[in-house]
């Protein structure tokens, strides 16, 4: 089987100069020579797609460069791409009922924190199921899920580290919590919980911060129960604050770029959550297919 050059793999081969250890430009020569084997190794079996720097080192970094764990793992994910039908629901997915939905769940990205990386926001306290399934289905959420994370990895960060002029592939995440009570806490704990397994097992490595803000009475004393049982990498990504939590997000967030309900300055004419505002929409950093399209629209 011919084998593509390994430059035809890599969609905008950019090493931020400050790299974490065991990213794009800053690997040892032992993680150097284990992404060029899991590569190898992968195309003998067939792959040729996601086989970019930045794919493998998520995957053998997610497995602490265990080639034997990485490679199960990825390809797992391939065969769980195949099934569930990603590239189709790419090129055809359309989720007419998203704004009835998001009176019960919103969940937005806008513009980005201080290190370049994409802001997601959402609210958990709003989340009505029950509603909520009554206009759409746990299956047509969870595409819309998967869609999301792909426009993110084709769109999104690709955008980010454009103007950022170093690679951008984690995201900067808030979830309120405010509202959230006994009465809904298992329900969204539930769903947030599925919602995870598609992140953790098939998009890993992609959070960069994630703050909890409004954290409900008890929270803290469970999630130190739950840290024992986390990576302490991940531990360290996640920040569990109460109501006062404005100081730590403008400390991450420019103050410009957060809402102004999250104590920003930033107030979207019809509304931040509805803006999408960010570099994904600015034709100087937006890849040039999305830039084509807009244009042949004009």
């Amino acid at each position: 089987m011919e084998q593509p050059p390994l430059a035809a793999v890599d969609p905008y081969p950019l090493t931020n100069p400050q790299s974490p250890p065991g990213h794009p430009g800053n690997l040892t020569p032992a993680q150097s020579e284990k992404l060029k084997l899991v590569r190898e190794k992968l195309l003998s079996l067939g792959y040729t797609k996601r086989l970019d720097d930045a794919t493998l080192l998520r995957f053998l970094r997610a497995r602490k460069f265990n080639i034997h764990q990485m490679l199960e793992m990825f390809t797992n994910c391939e065969k769980w791409r195949t099934e569930f039908g990603v590239d189709d629901l790419v090129k055809n997915f359309k989720y007419e009922e998203k704004e009835a939905v998001f009176q019960y769940y919103p969940q937005f990205y806008h513009k980005t924190d201080k290190e370049g990386r994409p802001v997601y926001i959402e609210q958990l306290g709003k989340i009505d199921l029950k509603k909520m399934y009554q206009i759409t289905t746990q299956e047509r959420m969870l595409q819309n899920l998967v869609y999301e994370y792909e426009v993110l990895a084709e769109e999104r960060f690709p955008a980010c580290s454009r103007m950022s002029g170093g690679l951008i592939e984690t995201s900067c995440t808030i979830m309120d919590l405010k509202g959230v009570g006994l009465t809904s806490i298992h329900s969204v704990y539930s769903y947030v919980k599925q919602a995870s397994r598609i992140s953790q097992d098939y998009y890993p490595e992609r959070m960069g911060k994630l703050y909890l803000v409004n954290a409900p009475w008890g929270f803290s004393s469970a999630f130190n129960l739950i840290k024992g049982f986390l990576d302490e990498d991940t531990v360290k990504k996640i920040h569990v604050l109460g109501s006062s939590y404005q100081k730590h997000l403008l400390a991450q967030i420019p103050a410009e770029n957060l809402p102004l309900r999250f104590g920003g300055k930033c107030d979207c004419p019809g509304g931040c959550e509805f803006s999408d505002a960010g570099p994904w929409h600015d034709p100087q950093w937006m890849n040039k297919k999305v830039t084509a399209t807009v244009e042949s629209e004009k």
